[in-house]
């Protein structure tokens, strides 16, 4: 018996196994532009909110422990373009576990799109998974990872995660893992309300050409109180550069609204005085905050958990050049970890690349006792929050990076220490280290030190014994101590204080701004 089959069905399924993708997939005429993506998300905003149904995954699924769910792996040869000369590959996360929001993902060339359906050939079962039921492809997705020839041109490595809420992560050469971004933060730390996690709902993925430099995809945003369209062109590289352009629509005003959120972790560090059981000398994703101001000032706060308790910080401007969590310290002995390497993991550095006006940078630190969980936040908050109808554009650039001074500031901080005697248990040494190859004259003279504290609790210290000393490799180590202003009075009734440090000559400065909390 012979069944005739149609050139256009057999075109279809060459096409599908051309890309890597299982059979059932099925190419549409259809115009895929962030224009109507934007829409989309209008629409959206317009109606009730509704919350993805997380009980609508089969029992096995939700049952799945880490281990399990961790047993369950991409299939290479299914991935889309896989086959292809195309420099890209696509794969997609199976839902379960903790991630079962479904996430639609759709593949689109200039003139039709596909949807990617979800389908047992995607995967490869470990034996830890036991029994499963049968997938449905309406479920959706976890999200999805890009694969890019980044450290080797003859192996595709991970470029880029999008997975859970709005959250992603990206690598560039020689990377691994760390730092997270996500769409937007809602209500983080707000007093009195609980914070809101918006989640990428679906996924639209242009297929590159042969010689494409970069990938793109759009992506809709839906939550409780923003919905939003999100076009993501990812350029893989030396430090892997994130174009993001963002278009939010307000369903209800929010006490607090984070634009280009990060999420990283600091256990300890060389500035840390809560010292924990462990072997390795430091413990971070990332060690501080760095600011590049409209005002040309550049800002370092090395992140602590010393106090025990949450602390935020606010830094406020006209305009924001850039701001990123950043780890600095690329010496393998300051971790002495050979599997996690802290060492490795990137920097992540925001570039506004449309006028974002007035508002502040905002740092939270969560108190924590282990690696386990990010503790620590980086965002933009507007000076104005948009009302319930608005519509909010903002684009800017990430940049995954090793650059330990990406503002550009020349001299910056490298490292941050303090320390009390026992024979002046009232005076508390306080140690800032610089590192530029022009903070010292032909002659060898050293740079000026400007010292200060602020806040209503400056009148309460001394600052005295300032010192400057040249240090090895390029280093310069600015000196002082803290003591009571009050004759008699113990450091520990002091109550956490601000502090500015940097150097310069003359009037102008060579460094950037060390800025520093701390309980003396």
């Amino acid at each position: 018996m012979t069944t005739a089959v149609s050139k256009n069905l057999i075109l279809l399924i060459a096409v599908g196994l051309g890309t890597g993708l299982a059979l059932g997939q099925d190419w549409e005429r259809e115009e895929v532009k962030f224009g109507e993506i934007e829409n989309y998300a209008k629409e959206l905003a317009a109606k009730p909110y509704e919350a993805p149904d997380k009980e609508a995954l089969p029992g096995w699924m939700k049952k799945l422990s880490y281990d399990q769910y961790r047993d369950i792996r991409f299939d290479p040869e299914r991935a889309l373009w896989a086959g292809t000369d195309i420099p890209f590959r696509a794969m997609f996360f199976h839902p379960g576990y903790l991630f079962r929001e479904p996430v639609m993902i759709s593949e689109f060339t200039d003139t039709h799109r596909q949807k990617v359906r979800l389908t047992e050939a995607f995967f490869k079962y470990g034996n830890l998974i036991g029994e499963r039921g049968e997938l449905s492809p309406e479920n959706g997705f976890a999200g999805l990872k890009l694969l890019a020839r980044l450290n080797d041109p003859e192996r595709f490595d991970e470029l880029a995660a999008f997975q859970g809420a709005s959250y992603w992560r990206a690598l560039g050469k020689n990377q691994r893992y760390g730092i997270s971004a996500r769409g937007i933060a809602v209500d983080t730390g707000a007093e009195g309300v609980q914070e809101e996690f918006p989640v990428f709902r679906e996924f639209w993925l242009r297929k590159p050409e042969p010689d494409s430099k970069f990938s793109q995809m759009f992506a809709l945003l839906d939550g409780p109180s923003y919905t939003g369209a999100y076009s993501f062109t990812i350029y893989p590289g030396d430090d892997t550069v994130v174009d993001v352009k963002a278009v939010l629509f307000t369903r209800k005003e929010v006490k607090r609204l984070g634009i280009a959120p990060m999420s990283s972790m600091y256990w300890f560090g060389e500035n840390s005085r809560r010292r924990f059981d462990d072997f390795r000398p430091e413990v971070h994703d990332s060690d501080g905050l760095a600011i590049y101001k409209g005002s040309g000032e550049r800002l370092w706060r090395p992140v602590s958990n010393d106090s025990g308790q949450l602390e935020f910080s606010f830094f406020q401007m006209e305009k924001c050049k850039g701001f990123g969590l950043l780890q600095r310290d690329r010496r393998f002995e300051a971790y002495e970890d050979g599997e996690a390497a802290y060492e490795s993991r990137p920097s992540l550095w925001i570039e506004p690349t449309s006028d974002w006006g007035p508002g502040s940078v905002m740092l939270m630190e969560i108190p924590t006792h282990n690696e386990l969980a990010d503790n620590t936040v980086a965002m933009w908050q507007p000076a104005v929050t948009p009302k319930a109808g608005e519509r909010v554009e903002f684009h800017y650039k990430q940049h995954w990076t090793m650059n330990g001074d990406p503002a550009g500031a020349g001299g910056h901080v490298v490292a941050t220490r303090t320390g009390v005697h026992d024979w002046q248990p009232e005076q508390r040494t306080v140690v800032v280290e610089f590192f530029g190859e022009n903070l010292l004259e032909k002659d060898g003279k050293l740079p000026e030190a400007f010292v200060e504290a602020d806040g209503e609790t400056a009148a309460e210290i001394v600052i005295q014994g300032i010192t400057v000393q040249s240090m090895p490799g390029n280093k310069v180590r600015l000196a002082f101590q803290l003591k009571p202003a009050e004759e008699g009075a113990k450091l520990s009734d002091i109550k956490p204080v601000e502090l500015r440090a940097a150097l310069k000559k003359g009037e102008n400065f060579l460094t950037e701004t060390w800025v520093y909390r701390i309980k003396p």
